[in-house]
């Protein structure tokens, strides 16, 4: 079976290929999310410090490591970049399963965020590669749904796991195997493309034109647009999965909604991915725009009612707008560099959505000393306030290349 790319056709096996690495880049730190609660039980030494090293080190290391590995793909061979990070996404989790000291885990995560830090800009990176137009838009949609959906599966199964015995969880990140198996197929197909430089992409050329691409090929004015703006509505949104608990307990509703909510959460950003063109199609030129107010507005529901219904209306709208979002930088970053450079801006546009999930916590504790605000709520508030001051900059510069889709 040959799958269309926009200038010809490739085999199944090697989209197979690039989805799978797509469904890395949920899983770091995953793996010890069910086991917090039991890790000072564990390790009954262990200290707050190392709990918040345990899940914060693989975000901490995959950022340098993914613009590292943006720069490493204009030098060496790609799929050979790949397969080292996979290698060392498999040695950790080997490792992962045979630890039984908190030091070790917490040396391992590092590892495992060099890793998924080499791997995740080529997720993007070899979309950009094989395709153009309309068919790379719905590649990268279909990317960020794998990338969710293997988040909300894997999170059931490890939960699941952590029943049985707390080293079983760490199994999930052994799943690069199949990527490895299939980067052969990657590398066959990549000596059969055409060149970057003989291929013309006429699907870029009015964004292009707008964009001074300068003598280091790539828009640095526009790519900076594009980080700023994707890493600030990745904090936007972060709060539901980080704050949402709290608020639920501080309401005294029931606990169990929490993880019924995040789940929601995570597969309404899934579900647009599958369909990206048709809602681009009918949002037209203001796509970011009817997403931003997507966001205001589900956010805006959790911060105002605690009623069980709308609260979970709210993390499905929240979620599915940055859904929508979310693949659209990431192709209109595609459109701001030569293709022999997309690979790196795609890193730097990528490596946000780490510093956001990263800052987020300081920033909400930052605000609420300034405001002496300790409430679980504040953290809705001031993100509500925040999403809706962007989708007005936004609607006020909505003819700008950011948001004129």
């Amino acid at each position: 079976m040959k799958i269309e790319t926009g200038r010809g056709r490739i085999p199944l096996i090697t989209l197979l290929g690039i989805w799978s690495i797509s469904a890395l880049n949920a899983l770091p730190g995953l793996a010890v999310s069910p086991i917090l609660g039991d890790l000072s039980k564990i390790f009954p030494h262990s200290t707050e410090l190392d709990i918040q090293m345990l899940t914060s080190l693989p975000s901490l290391m995959i950022i340098p490591f993914v613009l590292l590995s943006g720069k490493l793909t204009e030098r060496i061979d790609n799929i050979r970049l790949l397969q080292v990070g996979l290698v060392i996404f498999v040695l950790s989790g080997v490792l992962y399963l045979l630890s039984n000291q908190m030091w070790q885990l917490i040396a391992i995560s590092a590892l495992l965020g060099i890793g998924s830090g080499l791997i995740i800009p080529l997720s993007t990176g070899l979309i950009g590669r094989f395709f153009v137009g309309r068919f790379r838009t719905m590649q990268f949609g279909l990317s960020s749904a794998i990338t969710n959906l293997t988040l909300v599966v894997a999170t059931i199964i490890t939960g699941y796991l952590a029943e049985i015995e707390w080293h079983l969880p760490f199994i999930v990140y052994l799943l690069p195997i199949v990527s490895i198996a299939l980067s052969f197929q990657l590398r066959k197909a990549l000596s059969q493309e055409p060149e970057p430089s003989t291929v013309v992409d006429n699907s870029n050329n009015g964004l292009r034109r707008n964009v001074s691409v300068g003598n280091n090929g790539i828009g640095t004015h526009h790519l900076m647009q594009v980080m700023l703006f994707y890493g600030l509505v990745t904090y936007l949104v972060v709060i539901v999965s980080l704050n949402l608990p709290f608020l639920i307990e501080e309401r005294g509703m029931r606990s169990s909604l929490s993880g019924t909510y995040i789940s929601l959460f995570f597969l309404a950003i899934m579900a647009p991915g599958f369909v990206l063109n048709k809602f681009i199609d009918i949002m037209g030129r203001s796509t970011q725009l009817w997403s931003l107010l997507m966001i205001v507005l589900g956010l805006g529901l959790i911060m105002v009612t605690s009623n069980e219904w709308l609260v979970g209306i709210g993390c499905v709208v929240s979620g599915a707008g940055y859904g929508i979002i979310q693949p659209i930088m990431y192709d209109r970053t595609t459109h701001i560099a030569l293709p022999e450079r997309s690979t790196l801006a795609l890193a730097c546009v990528m490596a946000m959505n780490y510093v956001a999930i990263l800052v987020c916590p300081f920033v909400i504790k930052l605000f609420k000393i300034i405001l002496h605000d300790n409430s679980e709520l504040f953290a809705f508030q001031l993100n509500t306030f925040l999403a809706a001051v962007t989708f007005l900059v936004a609607f006020i510069y909505r003819k700008a290349a950011l948001f004129d889709n």
